[in-house]
């Protein structure tokens, strides 16, 4: 009777084993299904607004991954983590023909639309922390604070093999310089993205 009571237990234990293992392999393959990982590259056109002295365009670039969870197959979210060049060039006052460059480690969470064709539109707050800045040849000046907060909007098109082209406006919400200064300011960040992505 013990034997025959081992046997059985030993039994019903390895069918819920296996039960358990086949439903969390049954959870990761749609959890997978719902995944979408990819690389992304483009440039910048970034300047500032609202400071107090005249400024131009500045180009740079920005690179990164991203991942994104798909809700249905049209409606998902998608985090980002880039390296980001921003800044401005200055045209007047003591730094006149110098460069303001702020390099970021920037995260957008981006709430996105896309229809079955292909074409996508996109919208979500951004957090970015500053990785340097170079403010014209000064690398050590603390211009700018450590972290930048922005909102992001834009739209693209994701091909059926995952290779896809976007452009994006980035919005910044809060002061750039560490010291208020009514000198220079409410400087704010401001860019335009052109990206292209493959999501595998």
């Amino acid at each position: 009777m013990l034997v025959v009571l081992v046997l059985v237990s030993a039994k019903g234990f390895s069918q819920t084993t296996t039960k358990t293992t086949s439903e969390n392999e049954s959870f990761g393959k749609k959890l997978m299904k719902k995944l979408e990982f990819g690389i992304t590259a483009g440039g910048n056109y970034s300047n500032f607004t609202g400071a107090n002295f005249a400024t131009d365009p500045l180009p740079g670039f920005h690179a990164g991954l991203t991942v994104s969870y798909k809700f249905t197959d049209n409606f998902l979210v998608s985090e980002e983590f880039l390296y980001s060049l921003q800044g401005a060039k200055v045209k007047d006052g003591t730094l006149a023909g110098q460069e303001i460059k702020l390099s970021y480690a920037s995260v957008p969470i981006l709430f996105k639309y896309r229809t079955n064709s292909g074409f996508y539109v996109e919208a979500g707050p951004q957090a970015s922390f500053k990785v340097k800045e170079d403010l014209g040849g000064i690398t050590d000046s603390k211009f700018a604070k450590k972290i930048d907060f922005a909102m992001a909007g834009g739209l693209g098109y994701q091909s059926k093999m995952g290779l896809g082209i976007g452009a994006r406006y980035v919005y910044g919400l809060q002061k750039v310089q560490e010291t208020p200064s009514p000198i220079l300011g409410d400087i704010k960040n401001n860019s335009i993205q052109a990206s292209i992505f493959y999501v595998f």
